[in-house]
């Protein structure tokens, strides 16, 4: 899913491509993308863009007469610009929003389609999407500790609720948690004060980090591959490699259609984390250091 870095680069970008130019037509290519009914898209048709913003992890492009799209790209969605004709992808084209400057194609692969298009009139109807997450860098380090220890979570959990904080999904919070030397699984009551600032910098570190990375990639164009494992990223989509930092290999939970990445070295004091399906088979045999996970994977002779 486009978190934070990569949709403040799409917001960037299409500001830069776009403010000031007019929307022609919206063309929506399935019928499931659009979640709205009042206003019809048609009523932006003509209309000029004047702003587009960043909430949370979506889109939002304000057009004259306070008229706005929100755009939630979700797990698979992507944008594509063609200052000319633009290029067609076959089933995964969602909706081509065609300007006088070019066209924006929304893309989504996969068979679960869960980008949304929602139209709203008025900056009460836009506030309804807003789900109240904290921007940590517009967040002072008392504000960041008391929106942490607002519920008693794991750190892996409340990095990626956007009623806690903004932007922040499975990737970036996995290499977070790497570069603050802290466990997935540690509850947000048991942070000491330290370990608490410790975080919030870590948060800033990271993805002040990846969204410059993601600047230059896009350079003046647009950001062409948007994706969840990148290279150079230290632990997240990295499950057996090497962490960069010790050399350990990586370790993963499994969880629903997700799994956490974390170096059991530098984040967990060498104690191995269960893995839900793997610990609850195996039971009193899950191993609990890294050294008697190896000791179990070694052929017998």
């Amino acid at each position: 899913m486009p978190e934070l870095p990569d949709v403040t680069v799409y917001r960037e970008r299409l500001s830069a491509l776009l403010v000031g130019d007019s929307l022609v037509a919206l063309q929506l290519l399935n019928p499931f993308l659009l979640r709205s009914v009042e206003p019809p898209v048609t009523a932006l048709h003509g209309r000029t863009l004047r702003t587009v913003q960043r909430l949370g992890k979506r889109l939002v492009f304000g057009f004259d007469g306070e008229l706005f799209l929100v755009l939630h790209l979700m797990i698979a969605g992507r944008l594509q610009w063609y200052p000319g004709e633009p290029k067609r992808s076959g089933r995964i084209d969602m909706a081509l929003l065609q300007w006088t400057r070019g066209t924006l194609v929304l893309t989504e692969a996969g068979t679960k389609k869960r980008a949304s298009l929602h139209v709203v009139a008025g900056a009460a109807a836009l506030a309804a999407f807003d789900r109240g997450g904290l921007e940590v860098h517009d967040a002072s380090s008392v504000q960041f500790a008391a929106r942490l220890r607002q519920e008693n979570r794991t750190l892996k959990r409340a990095l990626t609720d956007p009623t806690l904080f903004s932007g922040i999904g499975n990737a970036y919070s996995d290499e977070i948690l790497h570069r603050a030397r802290l466990s997935p699984v540690t509850l947000t009551s048991r942070l000491d004060d330290a370990e608490v600032e410790r975080l919030r910098l870590a948060i800033v570190a990271t993805l002040d980090h990846w969204t410059e990375r993601l600047r230059k990639e896009a350079g003046d164009g647009f950001l062409a591959k948007v994706t969840a494992f990148r290279s150079g990223m230290a632990v997240h989509g990295r499950f057996g490699k090497p962490c960069p930092d010790c050399g350990a290999p990586v370790q993963r939970i499994r969880y629903a259609d997700n799994e956490c990445n974390y170096c059991v070295q530098c984040q967990c004091g060498g104690k191995l984390l269960a893995d839900r399906g793997l610990s609850t088979l195996l039971k009193k045999d899950w191993p609990k250091t890294l050294a008697e996970l190896e000791e179990r994977r070694r052929p017998l002779a």
